[in-house]
């Protein structure tokens, strides 16, 4: 008996239990054919894709503030896989979620080795205009999480609620717990959470732009459930509440009203020529993450054959490592150290994706929080 075969018979073993009989029957059928599907599967099978497709349900509005949100059991999809795993690489799979704050598409990276233990998941929130596959390749968080072995789940703004694919962050009604697209969000996570072998103590969430600002949203609303943020040339949670203080915000004249401090580890990247979102939005993360009183520690990074960066580091009184804010010099409104391959991604910088990879491990969530 191959190796191959054990781990899909055992893929099929595990896919049975969680009642995912049609995944199930695929693996077997990879397994009974040496790795090679059936005539009948490989006539549907897509490249690398696996198929995730939910029950049709009514759509909802979700901008109109009547969602009342939690994930609930009727929101439960079904999966058909229509490709052969690969041992040596991930899978890049597409999916719908749908709880009764509303409904998205997203995309998740499933890495080598899922379901032997527990794995870290990161959150991803594309930018305005962008959509899953384009800012995986513009982050390359895809290739990392093969390398480092963690799951990424890339939720899709639709372009029903919001023309340009923004994440609504400016709007009162998508800004707290429990209502709009952060309660759908979480559900979405909590979702893959339910599905995956995931650790639940190392779940993050970071974004880019708009998506930077519901990254910053998401953790300070749901704190039991993301252990650590990164914000990208975003905005912090509460400094705008309809669209003329969205765009005064962006312009650097925001000002979060609420004054406090959630104590959520958050790491901020932000270029300091940044026409589009002004940088000084990237202090106001930090200050809402940690306040103004904590020890800070600033250091220059050095560029190496591209952009320098000023690295401030913030402890608490215990001297640990509470956030980070990389402001990086030169840099626009684009993904520190990213891919042509992806659009709003600058290749000179220092690697977001890398440093935020760094500062999320070393944040699991802490004893204590449910």
């Amino acid at each position: 008996m191959s190796p191959e075969f054990q781990r899909l018979m055992n893929e099929a073993t595990r896919l049975t239990q969680t009642g995912d009989l049609r995944a199930a029957t695929a693996a077997i059928q990879n397994a009974l054919f040496g790795g090679q599907a059936s005539a009948h599967q490989a006539s549907h099978d897509d490249g690398d894709v696996i198929e995730v497709e939910a029950r049709e349900v009514p759509d909802r509005d979700v901008t109109s503030g009547q969602a009342t949100a939690r994930p609930d059991a009727s929101s439960r999809h079904d999966q058909r896989h229509t490709a052969r795993p690969s041992a040596d690489a991930g899978r890049f799979i597409a999916g719908s979620f749908q709880n009764s704050a509303g409904q998205r598409n997203y995309k998740l990276y499933v890495p080598p080795g899922a379901g032997t233990q527990p794995m870290p998941l990161v959150v991803m929130l594309h930018g305005c205009t962008q959509n899953p596959d384009d800012f995986a390749a513009g982050t390359e968080m895809n290739q990392a999480a093969q390398e480092q072995g963690f799951f990424v789940l890339y939720p899709e703004q639709s372009t029903q609620a919001n023309p340009q694919r923004c994440w609504n962050w400016f709007k009162h009604n998508h800004q707290v717990k429990g209502r709009g697209e952060p309660a759908m969000l979480e559900g979405m996570t909590r979702e893959v959470m339910a599905t995956y072998a995931i650790d639940a103590a190392r779940v993050y969430v970071a974004g880019l732009s708009a998506g930077g600002a519901m990254a910053a949203i998401l953790g300070d609303a749901y704190p039991e459930l993301y252990s650590a943020v990164g914000v990208h040339s975003g905005l912090a949670a509460g400094v705008a509440s309809d669209l003329s203080s969205a765009l005064a915000a962006m312009k650097g004249q925001g000002r979060v009203v609420s004054g406090a401090v959630s104590g959520m580890p958050t790491i901020v990247f932000h270029g300091d020529a940044d026409a589009t979102v002004h940088a000084g939005n990237g202090q106001q993360v930090i200050a809402a993450s940690v306040g103004i009183a904590a020890r800070q520690d600033v250091l220059s990074v050095a560029p190496s054959g591209g952009r320098g960066a000023t690295r401030h580091v913030h402890r608490d009184r215990s001297d640990r490592v509470v956030a980070e804010h990389w402001v990086v010099h030169g840099a626009g409104h684009a993904w520190s150290g990213g891919s042509s391959n992806g659009s709003y991604a600058d290749a000179s910088g220092p690697s977001a994706t890398q440093e935020m990879l760094r500062f999320f491990f070393e944040h699991p969530r802490r004893s204590g929080m449910q």
